[in-house]
């Protein structure tokens, strides 16, 4: 069960989830791009270094894969949730750390995109409480634009 489902008050509902963008992926991708480069590079230029090719090859497949789990577990463990009365925001796994703001408090949503970002459908959204006190800030969050709607059409 996500932690915005088990924190709904009664009288309580979703009106949009939000999640981490794929981008999240991006170093483990970059990565596994290089490492398959310099393979073909090796296997080309280079093969009678049998060895240099089973190095390279491990070397680079073990940091792909310590990069790709460490973006899924990022991923996995944070959640963004609008609901009809509040605004949720949970990362953590064993810690946790929450930040919750009510509708009504709500007194600015920014959303923030670089060119990447408007062609992939991410960015940043930030959301600032009345007197400027309380920040919710969420970076690489997929369709921000979606969830800045669901906020502010109260």
């Amino acid at each position: 069960m996500s932690y915005a489902k088990s924190v709904l008050q009664p009288g309580e509902t979703i009106i949009a989830g939000g999640r981490l963008h794929w981008i999240i992926y991006g170093w483990a991708i970059v990565c596994l791009a290089a490492g398959s480069l310099l393979l073909v590079l090796e296997r080309r230029y280079g093969s009678e270094h049998d060895a240099l090719i089973a190095v390279t090859a491990a070397a680079f497949g073990v940091l792909f894969l310590v990069l790709f789990f460490y973006a899924w577990f990022i991923r996995w463990i944070t959640e963004f949730a609008v609901t009809n009365r509040r605004v949720i925001y949970k990362r953590g796994f064993i810690w946790r750390q929450t930040e919750e703001m009510n509708m009504d408090k709500v007194e600015t949503v920014d959303v923030g995109q670089s060119i990447l970002g408007r062609i992939l459908d991410y960015g940043s959204i930030r959301i600032t409480g009345t007197g400027g006190t309380n920040n919710i800030e969420v970076s690489r969050i997929a369709a921000p634009f979606t969830l800045r709607n669901a906020i502010i059409a109260k």
